[in-house]
């Protein structure tokens, strides 16, 4: 079994109620924000930083972090893009 459809079945064991895969850009930026439920993201490929009230951390494949809820964050991408699993409480709320 892949890292992703390991990740998916993890997740999903855990009662999330939506978990998809999904990739992004080189560069690609997430201004600062929350989300109404937790939310967890599960780097596949590539890198993604995070910075979170606790500090900065970058993710490569296999890093999990977890985004609790209200928690705000802001995130960028690495330079060879990045795939994530991701998986909501709320539909939508990524």
């Amino acid at each position: 079994m892949e890292l992703s459809e390991r990740c998916i079945a993890a997740l999903e064991k855990e009662g999330f109620a939506y978990v998809y895969e999904t990739q992004d850009a080189p560069g690609a930026i997430y201004k600062e924000h929350t989300h109404e439920n937790k939310v967890a993201l599960f780097v596949t490929e590539g890198s993604f930083e995070i910075t979170l009230p606790t500090g900065v951390k970058v993710l490569t494949a296999g890093d999990r972090i977890d985004i609790p809820r209200s928690t705000p964050y802001s995130a960028s991408v690495g330079v060879h893009g990045c795939q994530l699993v991701v998986g909501e409480m709320i539909d939508g709320d990524f």
